[in-house]
């Protein structure tokens, strides 16, 4: 599993060869969640509220990004670091 982006003390993290929808892992404060590429929503797990709105609204800032990204995870070839929503990399 790669690691995408850190910021705020949340990982975002991508398998290579996931099952589809395409998403994102998340880890925060002992939170874990799979995150919807597309929507930004929570798809399993659960994170805090204020978490869950960060990183939905980040995920939609990059999705070209992270959909670029797993495309590449899908053929297992490495993967990109995206800006992270505190604009540290």
């Amino acid at each position: 599993m790669s690691i995408l982006s850190v910021f705020f003390g949340m990982i975002v993290r991508m398998w290579h060869d996931d099952h589809p929808p395409p998403h994102v892992h998340v880890e925060y404060q002992g939170f874990v969640a799979q995150v919807s590429i597309e929507t930004g929503e929570i798809l399993r797990g659960q994170l805090p509220r204020k978490a869950a709105a960060i990183v939905r609204e980040w995920c939609l800032k990059h999705q070209h990004e992270l959909l670029d990204n797993w495309q590449r995870a899908q053929r297992f070839e490495p993967l990109e670091r995206i800006e992270g929503a505190d604009h540290d990399d």
